[in-house]
């Protein structure tokens, strides 16, 4: 007989079990130690487990503009705000468009949820535009004046009052080449004098306010009648009501002087036609600078945005506080308005009193642009999770009536074999809950109702690849050969048979995911992990068990209860080599 090919495991190998289920339960191991250690026990869960806020906004036309609602702008407006949401790391936020002028944003209850809210009403059009004016934002108050903010300047005196710490944001070139994106200007460095640090105000008091005890800057000029109400609608300007601030500027046009508030209502503005608009900055992100210990934005900007950005800051650098800022406007509310002390161009970093809360919610509106329309919040309702968790109990009793039926079956029709498919299906949903739970905080994957179906769906899947590779081994059997060569010989067939089945379980859950949007992405998500996890399973545990067990005497003598009795299976006499015996001399001579 023809010996084995050197190199080349025989059909009937049985390779090394016992180290690969050991390996195994080491990887399972680390799995539940690193959900443990990260402190996220369980999964993350979306709005109709959890609980959450519905909002609903209406599109809104500015004067002149009604034909901008239209499809392709709402679906704009929808992309930028999943980006905004998403950008705050919010799992399992909805958007998506209700008719032809409402859309709905489902927020789940969690981690940065009302940031997330705030973030999605902030719906207008951002721009970069010169500060004229600026003064106390409620008129009750006497009209403070605003005095010199320090700002990284060239040649101040270290030792004087112009090189005080301040509190109003700064605008300084970026360089990359630095930890966490710090900037020093060439002029500080030439005079040897150490870039200016921002003081963090007050509780309450934002990073504009004006300063009493100096000469109010010039008003716009141009035609009289307009400045004059220009200023007479400055003056009566009352920031202190969100009301106030959502009207002040409203339907003015981008190369408009307008009268705006900031975003507190503690400071209100005269600005000048804008010079840059959010499409213009490519990218920004919020860093904290180690070595000043402070939190800056760096934003940088596209190539036309580059020299639009070039040219506006060479126009302030020359001009006296406050005309030396510029506003970030966004929906004719001032986010923040950095003074700039030199020409800047490509990149650059905003510096002031920011936390890492407004410095991150600065950021996402630069990097995430500016909406094509304007929106004005309808309704904010609060989702209660009491009918979601109802659904999931009810789902989760369905469930467990399904499982138990499986293992009912499989008990009955396999015996002693279902103990291998019970413990498979418990590992699997081990597996399950601990990848689960770690890509909460990974990935932002949030399980919801159609998820959880996904999981119940999974068991038959799971339940399926056992009986292929049962089957298989009672197959050999019946051929007549004892257990431990059946089940190497029954694996090869029994693989292919699982790696296609799953294989079209996988191929079904990616096109159900890239096709469709909003909750049943859980539910294909779900169904593609639990399909991966059935394969790792299949190979790494089932396997290894069942060459294992059947060098037991319960299974490898074909006991009743084992699920191989080779009797009830109607299995062949084993076939065996027999001896050729000469035929008998029928010649007396020959005998």
């Amino acid at each position: 007989m023809a010996a084995p090919k050197k190199g080349r495991r025989p059909a009937g190998a049985q390779g090394r079990p016992g180290r690969t289920l050991v390996l195994f339960l080491i990887a399972m191991v680390a799995l539940a130690g690193g959900m443990f250690a990260s402190g996220h026990t369980t999964p993350r869960l979306g709005i109709d487990l959890a609980g959450g806020t519905s909002i609903t906004l209406k599109a809104k036309a500015e004067p002149g503009q009604e034909k901008a609602i239209n499809k392709a702008n709402m679906d704009t407006a929808v992309s930028i705000m999943n980006r905004r949401v998403n950008g705050l790391g919010v799992s399992e936020a909805e958007v998506q468009t209700q008719g032809d002028r409402n859309i709905i944003v489902n927020i789940p209850k969690g981690t940065n949820s009302e940031q997330a809210r705030q973030q999605v009403g902030t719906t207008a059009k951002l721009y970069f535009r010169p500060v004229l004016t600026v003064a106390a934002g409620t008129p009750a108050k006497p009209t403070p004046s605003t005095s010199p903010s320090p700002s990284a300047s060239k040649g101040a005196d270290k030792n004087g009052d112009k090189n005080k710490p301040s509190s109003t944001p700064s605008v300084k070139p970026s360089s990359k080449s630095t930890p966490q994106g710090r900037a020093v200007t060439d002029a500080l460095k030439a005079d040897g004098k150490p870039a200016p640090k921002a003081t963090p105000s007050k509780p309450g008091t934002p990073p504009n306010t004006p300063k009493p005890g100096t000469t109010p800057p010039t008003p716009p000029t141009g035609d009289a009648a307009a400045v004059a109400k220009l200023q007479k609608d400055f003056e009566a300007l009352d920031c202190s009501t969100k009301e106030s601030r959502a009207k002040a500027g409203f339907g003015s046009k981008a190369t408009d002087t307008i009268a705006s508030c900031s975003q507190t209502g503690d400071a209100k503005y005269i600005l000048g036609p804008a010079e840059v608009d959010g499409t213009d900055v490519k990218k920004a992100k919020a860093v904290i600078d180690q070595q000043r210990g402070m939190w800056i934005v760096q934003m940088d900007f596209t190539g036309k945005g580059s020299k639009k950005f070039q040219s506006i800051t060479g126009k302030l650098s020359k001009q006296q506080q406050p005309q030396n800022q510029f506003a970030i406007a966004l929906d004719n509310q001032v986010v923040s308005a950095p003074s700039v002390s030199q020409t800047l161009s490509g990149s650059a970093e905003i510096s002031g009193s920011f936390n890492q809360r407004s410095a991150t919610d600065l950021a996402n509106v630069l990097s995430y642009g500016a909406l094509p329309l304007s929106f004005e919040e309808q309704s904010v309702t609060t989702v209660t999770a009491a009918l979601g968790a109802d659904q999931l109990h009810a789902g989760l009793i369905a469930g467990a009536i399904g499982l138990a039926l499986v293992i009912l079956y499989l008990v009955l029709y396999y015996r002693g074999l279902a103990l291998v498919a019970i413990l498979s299906l418990v590992v699997s949903a081990i597996l399950t809950y601990v990848i689960m739970a770690l890509l909460g905080p990974a990935i932002n994957f949030a399980l919801n109702l159609p998820a959880v179906c996904g999981a119940i769906v999974a068991i038959g899947i799971t339940a399926d690849s056992f009986i292929v590779y049962f089957e298989r081994i009672r197959d050999e059997i019946r051929e007549g050969r004892t257990l431990r060569p059946a089940v190497e010989r029954a694996w090869p067939r029994a693989r292919r048979t699982i790696m296609v089945s799953d294989f079209v379980s996988f191929l079904a859950a990616a096109v159900l995911f890239i096709v469709t949007v909003g909750k049943v992405q859980g539910f294909a998500f779900t169904l593609g992990l639990t399909t991966l996890l059935d394969i790792v399973v299949v190979f790494l545990f089932t396997k290894p068990v069942m060459t294992l067990l059947a060098r037991k005497n319960f299974f490898a003598s074909g006991h009743p209860w084992s699920g191989l009795d080779p009797q009830r299976l109607g299995a062949k006499p084993p076939l065996r080599r027999s001896r050729r015996t000469p035929a008998a001399p029928t010649d007396p001579k020959e005998a």
